[in-house]
Protein backbone atom coordinates (compact mmCIF):
# COMPACT_ATOMS: atom_id res chain seq x y z
CA UNK A 1 0.00 0.00 0.00
CA UNK A 2 1.08 3.40 -1.18
CA UNK A 3 0.57 4.88 2.44
CA UNK A 4 2.74 2.72 4.26
CA UNK A 5 5.74 2.46 1.51
CA UNK A 6 8.74 4.79 1.69
CA UNK A 7 9.25 7.28 -0.86
CA UNK A 8 12.64 7.42 -2.29
CA UNK A 9 12.65 11.10 -2.28
CA UNK A 10 12.22 12.03 1.33
CA UNK A 11 14.50 8.88 2.33
CA UNK A 12 16.82 11.36 4.31
CA UNK A 13 14.39 13.98 5.31
CA UNK A 14 15.87 13.56 9.13
CA UNK A 15 19.13 14.94 7.50
CA UNK A 16 17.79 18.32 5.71
CA UNK A 17 18.19 21.60 7.05
CA UNK A 18 14.71 22.33 8.94
CA UNK A 19 13.36 24.96 6.40
CA UNK A 20 13.52 22.86 2.95
CA UNK A 21 11.42 19.97 5.57
CA UNK A 22 9.22 22.39 6.61
CA UNK A 23 8.35 22.97 2.63
CA UNK A 24 8.41 19.25 1.69
CA UNK A 25 5.69 18.73 4.13
CA UNK A 26 4.01 21.87 3.41
CA UNK A 27 4.11 20.66 -0.08
CA UNK A 28 2.67 17.23 0.45
CA UNK A 29 -0.09 18.70 2.24
CA UNK A 30 -1.19 20.67 -1.16
CA UNK A 31 -0.75 17.77 -3.03
CA UNK A 32 -3.26 15.45 -0.51
CA UNK A 33 -6.13 18.61 -0.69
CA UNK A 34 -5.11 18.35 -5.18
CA UNK A 35 -6.17 14.60 -4.65
CA UNK A 36 -9.78 15.19 -3.77
CA UNK A 37 -10.44 17.04 -7.05
CA UNK A 38 -10.52 13.73 -8.48
CA UNK A 39 -12.98 12.34 -6.09
CA UNK A 40 -15.44 15.14 -6.73
CA UNK A 41 -18.04 12.97 -8.48
CA UNK A 42 -17.94 10.12 -5.84
CA UNK A 43 -18.19 12.98 -3.06
CA UNK A 44 -21.33 14.68 -4.56
CA UNK A 45 -22.93 11.20 -5.05
CA UNK A 46 -22.05 10.00 -1.62
CA UNK A 47 -23.51 13.31 -0.35
CA UNK A 48 -26.62 13.30 -2.12
CA UNK A 49 -27.65 10.08 -1.08
CA UNK A 50 -26.69 10.74 2.36
CA UNK A 51 -29.58 14.06 2.17
CA UNK A 52 -32.06 11.40 0.62
CA UNK A 53 -31.88 8.74 3.42
CA UNK A 54 -31.38 10.88 6.36
CA UNK A 55 -35.12 12.38 6.47
CA UNK A 56 -36.31 14.53 10.07
CA UNK A 57 -34.32 11.67 11.87
CA UNK A 58 -31.87 9.69 10.11
CA UNK A 59 -28.12 9.70 12.07
CA UNK A 60 -25.03 10.54 10.59
CA UNK A 61 -22.92 7.66 12.10
CA UNK A 62 -18.98 7.92 12.06
CA UNK A 63 -16.58 4.48 12.13
CA UNK A 64 -12.98 4.76 12.13
CA UNK A 65 -9.39 3.37 14.43
CA UNK A 66 -7.08 5.15 15.46
CA UNK A 67 -6.05 8.91 13.08
CA UNK A 68 -8.87 8.26 11.32
CA UNK A 69 -11.56 7.54 13.88
CA UNK A 70 -10.35 11.05 15.34
CA UNK A 71 -10.45 12.78 12.32
CA UNK A 72 -13.64 11.60 12.04
CA UNK A 73 -14.93 12.82 15.66
CA UNK A 74 -13.89 15.95 14.91
CA UNK A 75 -16.01 16.66 11.68
CA UNK A 76 -19.09 14.75 13.76
CA UNK A 77 -18.93 17.12 16.97
CA UNK A 78 -18.86 20.23 15.03
CA UNK A 79 -21.96 19.71 13.08
CA UNK A 80 -23.89 20.10 16.64
CA UNK A 81 -22.68 23.78 16.90
CA UNK A 82 -22.06 24.59 14.14
CA UNK A 83 -25.85 23.77 11.80
CA UNK A 84 -27.60 22.71 15.24
CA UNK A 85 -27.62 18.95 14.23
CA UNK A 86 -29.08 16.88 17.54
CA UNK A 87 -26.59 15.50 19.42
CA UNK A 88 -28.56 12.14 18.79
CA UNK A 89 -28.43 11.94 15.61
CA UNK A 90 -24.25 11.89 15.38
CA UNK A 91 -22.65 8.67 16.43
CA UNK A 92 -19.54 7.42 16.77
CA UNK A 93 -18.29 4.02 16.43
CA UNK A 94 -14.67 4.03 17.02
CA UNK A 95 -11.87 1.02 17.60
CA UNK A 96 -11.34 0.89 21.11
CA UNK A 97 -13.89 3.05 22.56
CA UNK A 98 -14.27 6.59 23.76
CA UNK A 99 -10.58 6.07 25.68
CA UNK A 100 -9.13 5.96 21.69
CA UNK A 101 -9.85 9.39 21.10
CA UNK A 102 -7.11 10.77 22.93
CA UNK A 103 -4.91 7.36 23.51
CA UNK A 104 -3.89 4.82 21.33
CA UNK A 105 -5.39 1.51 22.06
CA UNK A 106 -3.10 -1.44 21.40
CA UNK A 107 -4.59 -4.23 19.03
CA UNK A 108 -8.50 -2.40 18.86
CA UNK A 109 -8.54 -1.97 15.06
CA UNK A 110 -8.11 -5.94 14.77
CA UNK A 111 -11.20 -6.27 16.65
CA UNK A 112 -13.86 -7.48 14.49
CA UNK A 113 -15.88 -8.26 17.33
CA UNK A 114 -16.42 -5.82 18.55
CA UNK A 115 -16.91 -3.76 15.64
CA UNK A 116 -19.56 -5.78 15.09
CA UNK A 117 -20.87 -5.19 18.58
CA UNK A 118 -20.65 -1.49 18.00
CA UNK A 119 -22.78 -1.55 14.94
CA UNK A 120 -25.66 -4.03 16.31
CA UNK A 121 -25.74 -1.63 19.75
CA UNK A 122 -26.44 1.22 16.99
CA UNK A 123 -29.88 -0.16 15.80
CA UNK A 124 -29.24 1.17 12.69
CA UNK A 125 -31.44 1.55 9.79
CA UNK A 126 -31.98 2.53 6.36
CA UNK A 127 -32.19 6.85 7.16
CA UNK A 128 -28.74 6.17 9.17
CA UNK A 129 -25.66 7.22 6.78
CA UNK A 130 -22.76 5.22 8.09
CA UNK A 131 -19.40 7.02 6.74
CA UNK A 132 -16.52 4.87 7.16
CA UNK A 133 -12.65 5.96 6.89
CA UNK A 134 -9.56 3.92 6.97
CA UNK A 135 -6.21 5.30 5.25
CA UNK A 136 -5.53 1.71 4.33
CA UNK A 137 -8.88 0.61 3.41
CA UNK A 138 -8.02 -2.48 5.13
CA UNK A 139 -8.42 -1.74 8.68
CA UNK A 140 -10.37 -5.15 10.07
CA UNK A 141 -12.41 -3.03 12.73
CA UNK A 142 -13.74 -0.59 9.98
CA UNK A 143 -14.26 -2.78 7.17
CA UNK A 144 -16.12 -5.15 9.64
CA UNK A 145 -17.90 -2.10 10.53
CA UNK A 146 -18.92 -1.15 7.25
CA UNK A 147 -20.44 -4.04 6.24
CA UNK A 148 -22.71 -4.66 9.16
CA UNK A 149 -23.56 -1.50 8.35
CA UNK A 150 -24.73 -2.58 4.86
CA UNK A 151 -26.62 -5.62 6.38
CA UNK A 152 -28.85 -3.09 8.22
CA UNK A 153 -29.41 -1.11 5.14
CA UNK A 154 -27.92 2.02 5.65
CA UNK A 155 -26.12 4.13 3.26
CA UNK A 156 -22.70 2.98 3.50
CA UNK A 157 -19.74 5.53 2.57
CA UNK A 158 -16.26 4.74 2.63
CA UNK A 159 -13.18 6.49 2.69
CA UNK A 160 -9.92 5.29 2.10
CA UNK A 161 -6.95 6.30 0.94
CA UNK A 162 -5.47 3.22 -1.48
CA UNK A 163 -7.20 1.93 -4.56
CA UNK A 164 -8.68 -1.67 -4.99
CA UNK A 165 -8.59 -2.06 -1.24
CA UNK A 166 -12.04 -4.29 0.62
CA UNK A 167 -13.43 -0.92 2.52
CA UNK A 168 -13.45 0.43 -1.11
CA UNK A 169 -15.46 -2.41 -1.88
CA UNK A 170 -17.85 -2.77 1.08
CA UNK A 171 -19.24 0.74 0.61
CA UNK A 172 -22.33 2.03 -1.05
CA UNK A 173 -20.74 5.08 -2.35
CA UNK A 174 -16.59 4.49 -2.14
CA UNK A 175 -14.60 7.52 -1.91
CA UNK A 176 -11.08 6.75 -2.86
CA UNK A 177 -8.41 9.69 -2.16
CA UNK A 178 -5.55 8.44 -3.56
CA UNK A 179 -2.84 10.41 -1.34
CA UNK A 180 0.03 8.10 -2.34
CA UNK A 181 2.97 7.58 -0.05
CA UNK A 182 3.45 10.03 3.43
CA UNK A 183 6.61 12.05 3.69
CA UNK A 184 6.97 9.76 7.03
CA UNK A 185 6.18 6.17 5.89
CA UNK A 186 3.13 4.90 7.45
CA UNK A 187 2.36 8.41 9.76
CA UNK A 188 -0.91 8.90 7.83
CA UNK A 189 -1.70 11.85 9.99
CA UNK A 190 -0.51 13.71 7.96
CA UNK A 191 -1.25 13.71 3.98
CA UNK A 192 -3.73 10.93 4.15
CA UNK A 193 -5.21 12.45 7.38
CA UNK A 194 -5.12 16.01 5.96
CA UNK A 195 -7.35 15.03 2.52
CA UNK A 196 -9.85 12.68 4.94
CA UNK A 197 -10.59 15.83 7.00
CA UNK A 198 -11.49 17.76 3.91
CA UNK A 199 -13.52 15.08 2.57
CA UNK A 200 -15.70 14.93 5.65
CA UNK A 201 -15.99 18.68 5.95
CA UNK A 202 -17.26 18.46 2.14
CA UNK A 203 -19.63 15.24 2.48
CA UNK A 204 -21.31 16.97 6.04
CA UNK A 205 -21.45 20.25 5.12
CA UNK A 206 -23.01 19.20 1.20
CA UNK A 207 -25.18 17.48 3.59
CA UNK A 208 -26.38 20.21 5.55
CA UNK A 209 -26.72 22.53 2.29
CA UNK A 210 -28.80 20.13 1.26
CA UNK A 211 -30.89 20.04 4.10
CA UNK A 212 -31.44 23.76 4.56
CA UNK A 213 -29.51 24.52 7.09
CA UNK A 214 -27.43 26.91 5.61
CA UNK A 215 -29.00 30.48 3.74
CA UNK A 216 -26.69 32.70 1.70
CA UNK A 217 -23.57 31.12 2.94
CA UNK A 218 -24.72 31.63 6.56
CA UNK A 219 -25.28 28.59 9.86
CA UNK A 220 -28.79 30.16 9.94
CA UNK A 221 -29.58 26.85 12.05
CA UNK A 222 -26.88 27.99 14.79
CA UNK A 223 -28.00 28.13 18.46
CA UNK A 224 -26.42 32.03 20.14
CA UNK A 225 -24.76 30.06 23.14
CA UNK A 226 -22.51 32.41 23.69
CA UNK A 227 -21.73 36.33 23.19
CA UNK A 228 -19.71 35.54 20.18
CA UNK A 229 -22.88 33.87 18.55
CA UNK A 230 -25.42 36.23 20.02
CA UNK A 231 -23.44 38.98 17.71
CA UNK A 232 -23.31 36.51 14.51
CA UNK A 233 -26.76 35.68 15.03
CA UNK A 234 -27.76 39.40 15.16
CA UNK A 235 -25.53 40.00 12.20
CA UNK A 236 -27.23 37.33 10.32
CA UNK A 237 -30.77 38.34 11.57
CA UNK A 238 -30.05 41.80 10.10
CA UNK A 239 -28.86 40.51 6.65
CA UNK A 240 -31.77 38.11 5.99
CA UNK A 241 -34.72 40.88 7.25
CA UNK A 242 -32.12 43.87 5.74
CA UNK A 243 -32.88 45.87 9.62
CA UNK A 244 -30.29 47.44 11.70
CA UNK A 245 -28.77 45.33 14.48
CA UNK A 246 -30.21 46.69 17.00
CA UNK A 247 -33.75 46.02 15.74
CA UNK A 248 -32.42 42.47 14.70
CA UNK A 249 -31.24 41.60 18.74
CA UNK A 250 -35.09 42.46 19.18
CA UNK A 251 -36.48 40.22 16.99
CA UNK A 252 -33.69 37.50 18.31
CA UNK A 253 -35.51 37.65 21.63
CA UNK A 254 -38.58 37.41 20.62
CA UNK A 255 -38.15 34.41 18.72
CA UNK A 256 -36.33 32.73 21.25
CA UNK A 257 -32.56 32.81 19.58
CA UNK A 258 -33.89 31.05 16.70
CA UNK A 259 -31.89 32.43 13.69
CA UNK A 260 -34.68 32.11 10.90
CA UNK A 261 -37.52 32.58 12.82
CA UNK A 262 -36.33 35.86 13.91
CA UNK A 263 -35.41 37.16 10.40
CA UNK A 264 -39.48 36.55 9.42
CA UNK A 265 -40.59 38.40 12.01
CA UNK A 266 -38.15 41.26 11.69
CA UNK A 267 -39.93 41.07 8.01
CA UNK A 268 -43.11 41.55 9.47
CA UNK A 269 -44.28 38.10 9.09
CA UNK A 270 -46.83 36.74 12.41
CA UNK A 271 -44.89 34.12 14.78
CA UNK A 272 -47.74 31.72 14.54
CA UNK A 273 -47.43 32.03 10.30
CA UNK A 274 -43.72 31.94 10.43
CA UNK A 275 -43.19 29.01 12.53
CA UNK A 276 -46.46 27.44 10.52
CA UNK A 277 -44.14 28.38 7.05
CA UNK A 278 -40.98 27.23 8.67
CA UNK A 279 -42.68 23.45 8.91
CA UNK A 280 -44.12 22.96 5.74
CA UNK A 281 -41.32 24.00 4.23
CA UNK A 282 -38.92 21.91 6.62
CA UNK A 283 -36.67 24.91 7.96
CA UNK A 284 -35.27 25.89 4.21
CA UNK A 285 -35.27 29.64 4.37
CA UNK A 286 -34.90 29.56 0.27
CA UNK A 287 -38.13 27.55 0.25
CA UNK A 288 -40.27 29.96 2.86
CA UNK A 289 -39.44 32.67 0.67
CA UNK A 290 -40.07 31.21 -2.67
CA UNK A 291 -43.65 30.33 -0.92
CA UNK A 292 -44.28 33.55 0.27
CA UNK A 293 -43.23 34.95 -3.55
CA UNK A 294 -46.45 32.64 -4.51
CA UNK A 295 -48.54 35.15 -2.46
CA UNK A 296 -47.23 38.41 -3.46
CA UNK A 297 -50.62 39.46 -5.38
CA UNK A 298 -52.84 38.48 -2.27
CA UNK A 299 -50.72 39.50 0.55
CA UNK A 300 -48.05 41.67 -0.73
CA UNK A 301 -47.94 42.88 2.64
CA UNK A 302 -46.42 39.59 4.15
CA UNK A 303 -43.84 39.33 1.11
CA UNK A 304 -40.52 39.84 2.91
CA UNK A 305 -39.47 42.00 -0.09
CA UNK A 306 -42.73 44.43 -0.04
CA UNK A 307 -41.79 44.59 4.00
CA UNK A 308 -38.49 45.36 3.61
CA UNK A 309 -39.65 48.30 1.11
CA UNK A 310 -41.99 49.90 3.30
CA UNK A 311 -39.84 49.21 6.60
CA UNK A 312 -37.21 50.28 5.01
CA UNK A 313 -35.81 47.15 5.52
CA UNK A 314 -37.98 45.35 8.77
CA UNK A 315 -40.98 46.39 11.20
CA UNK A 316 -39.52 48.74 13.77
CA UNK A 317 -39.92 46.57 17.59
Amino acid sequence: MATEEVDPRFADLDAWQLASAMAAMWEGQLAAVAAIGHALPAITAATEAAKVALGDHGRIVYVGAGTSARVAVQDGAELMPTFAWPSERVHFIVAGGDSAFVTSIEGAEDDIEDAVTQINAARLTAHDVVIAVAASGTTPFTVAALQQAGSFGAVTIGVANNPGTVLLASAKFPVLIETGRELIAGSTRMKAGTAQKVVLNLISSGIMLRLGRVYRGMMVNMQPTNAKLKRRAQAMVAQIAHCDPSHAAHWLEQAEGDIKTAGLLALGIDRVDAETILKKCDGNLRRVFAELAKDTDSQSDRHPKEAARKQGGAVEP
